[in-house]
């Protein structure tokens, strides 16, 4: 490539779409960089974007490869096509040397890791995708081998982490930080670069139409928009005909926005697919869930859902934009249980730790949810940069500017943020699985 070259330093930042799609007849590197936190888990999480950018990669006459850190050799597996990826013990670094956790490496192994780059050969072009903007140290710690490996061979680090933290991300030693969405026209995971993929992935939409003050997907994706039902079903349709694969995970952040006329016609496609499991983690609007919703979604064999209600008191209102109500939240369950679903299958999403929001707050939200028989998941708040409550989490601890480590939900609210404490959080923890094991 004459425009990427390695060991520029410092790295160039932009939009490299246009070039990166052009290129024809190189080898191609997709990397996947280990996980470092206290935990991991996993709900169908894959390099989605990266995935889909090898595959056309591929499809324009380029050779493409994968090394996954985090997902090549998983240590046990779990329901629905999910694993549990090896860890061991590490250092923690500074910003996290109070907390009295076990900071773990998540995925392949040093020796692992460096014995699969030994047996590659040179690629012409090596793409290294990021997740989690506190997940950076995984993604130095790749960059860093794949330099003494191939020292010569251009870097491209993408991803949420490049693209919401493009300055941080200059530090990596990559030779260019892309800080853009690839405009991609097609959503075809690569799954067969994987020996066995276990699951399928989907993405009906692109952003959200809402607006959350915590959230960034409408600063990631500005428009929401719907794509083609004709091309997300040849894309599903593609990943079913694996033998393994028999589960699919949607990764939409408004699968169920403008259902008539959009998730309605998907759900009677997916109906060809009886033998399959379909998941939906990332939290359905209960808003959007009525009677024929709950119907469509049961007779499409939607095996987990994860209703997005977040909590009923004013600041949660407040950072969500008013964008669920305690009827609606009620009015949901009532419709799912009616087709079949089980209060174990209904589990609540309920929003901890942001700004201004008391234990008194959350408590009466858990509480509430677990009256109505369904189970709670607490989802620690993480101030994401880009975001307005971002703005006002860094007024209260300026640190978070400077130090993406800050941002981690497992730290932030009991260590880095005031207004709960560790004890409260733990308190608060309890009382959520208490309660769900009694409603089960």
């Amino acid at each position: 490539m004459t425009v990427l070259k390695a060991g520029v330093v410092p790295p160039m930042r932009g939009d490299c779409s246009s070039l990166l799609l052009a290129l024809r007849g190189i080898s191609v590197l997709g990397v996947n960089p280990p996980v470092f936190d206290f935990a991991f888990f996993d709900l169908w999480a894959r390099p989605f974007g990266l995935l889909c950018l090898l595959q056309a990669l591929r499809e324009r006459g380029n050779d493409v490869s994968l090394l996954d850190g985090l997902h090549e050799v998983p240590e046990k597996d779990r329901s629905f096509g999910r694993s549990v990826p090896q860890s061991r013990i590490i250092e923690k670094p500074e910003p996290y040397r109070g907390v009295p956790r076990h900071y773990r490496h998540f995925g392949l192994s040093e020796e692992a890791f460096c014995r699969r780059l030994e047996e590659m050969d040179r690629p012409d072009l090596i793409l290294v995708t990021s997740a989690m903007t506190y997940w950076y140290p995984g993604v130095f710690w790749s960059i860093e081998r794949l330099r003494f490996r191939f020292p010569d061979v251009p870097i491209l680090l993408g991803g949420l982490y490049a693209r919401l933290c493009p300055d941080h991300a200059s530090r990596s030693g990559a030779d260019f930080i892309q800080t853009e969405a690839f405009p991609l026209t097609s959503f075809h995971p690569a799954l067969d670069l994987y020996e066995r993929p276990r699951f399928g992935l989907a993405l009906t939409s692109l952003g959200c139409p809402g607006r959350c003050s915590y959230c960034a997907s409408s600063l990631l994706w500005p428009r929401w928009g719907l794509r083609s039902l004709e091309a997300v079903v040849t894309e599903i349709r593609a990943q079913l005909a694996f033998p393994e694969v028999h589960d699919l995970a949607f990764y939409d952040d408004a699968l169920l926005a403008d259902k008539e006329r959009h998730f309605y016609p998907l759900c009677r496609e997916l109906r060809r697919f009886p033998d399959v499991a379909f998941h939906a983690p990332n939290g359905l609007h209960v808003c959007q869930i009525d009677d024929r919703c709950a119907r469509m979604l049961r007779d499409s064999s939607f095996r987990t859902l994860r209703l997005s209600f977040e909590g009923r008191d004013v600041t949660v209102a407040a950072a969500s934009r008013g964008k669920v109500h305690p009827g609606q939240f009620e009015r949901a369950l009532e419709c799912l249980r009616k087709v079949g679903y089980e209060d174990d299958d209904l589990e609540t999403y309920l929003l901890v730790g942001l700004p201004g929001q008391s234990v008194d707050d959350i408590a009466r939200s858990i509480d509430y949810v677990l009256s109505l028989g369904a189970k709670v998941r607490l989802a620690e708040f993480s101030p994401i940069p880009g975001t307005p409550l971002f703005d006002e989490s860094c007024r209260l601890v300026p640190a978070l500017a400077e130090e993406p480590l800050l941002h981690n939900n497992s730290v932030y609210v009991p260590f880095v943020a005031s207004d709960l404490s560790a004890g409260e959080m733990q308190e608060l923890k309890d009382r959520a699985r208490r309660g769900s094991r009694k409603a089960v």
